[in-house]
């Protein structure tokens, strides 16, 4: 970041046009076209802070037309209300404890590929070997692939090609009939 050194008239002019309501851009523009200087308008805005200049207080822009339109109330929505009427009843509903589950939960079947992997590295995969990781699921364990050979137009063998579709969704046609009509396709 290159640094800027403000010359004494450069501060003076700075104030000055401050105390008249330019905006920092403004100013920035007006002491760059004076002085022959390239600041901006947070090096302006910068070393007004530095000088004491740049309070919270806000000066209006000295252009016309710059001036937000003041903001219309907003009507309170009448399902607001209901929702504030409501609001006991849904606290108390947040505020319960979790039940306790005393009873066995049956665990779903897990899908899983008949497959022995070669667990391979990502630097001895070939072109053509699957590439479904394993591992890697904990924090340092190594993450290897399967390794063999792919399915056609498939970064996975068969048995992972298969384990990673979902089969109901794969038997569905994309397109019914119904669809194809309302197009104008069939």
């Amino acid at each position: 970041m290159e640094m800027m050194n403000w010359l004494p008239e450069h501060s003076a002019a700075l104030q000055d046009l401050r105390a008249r309501g330019l905006s920092y851009s403004e100013i920035a523009d007006a002491i760059n076209a004076t002085f022959n200087t390239a600041y901006t308008r947070n090096a302006a805005l910068s070393r007004a802070q530095r000088m004491g200049l740049a309070g919270l207080d806000r000066f209006e822009p000295s252009l016309p037309g710059h001036l937000d339109p003041p903001r219309p109330s907003v009507p309170e929505l009448p399902w607001i209300g209901r929702l504030r009427e409501g609001q006991a009843e849904l606290k108390a509903d947040l505020l319960r404890w979790p039940k306790n589950f005393t009873e066995m939960v049956e665990m779903p079947q897990l899908r899983c590929a008949a497959v022995a992997p070669r667990h391979l590295s990502l630097h001895d995969l070939k072109r053509g070997d699957c590439r479904y990781p394993y591992g890697g699921d904990v924090e340092g364990e190594t993450m290897t692939f399967c390794g063999h050979p792919c399915r056609s137009g498939s970064s996975y063998c068969a048995p992972h090609f298969d384990l990673s579709r979902d089969p109901e969704a794969s038997a569905r046609p994309v397109l019914n009939d119904a669809w194809l009509q309302a197009v104008g396709a069939s």
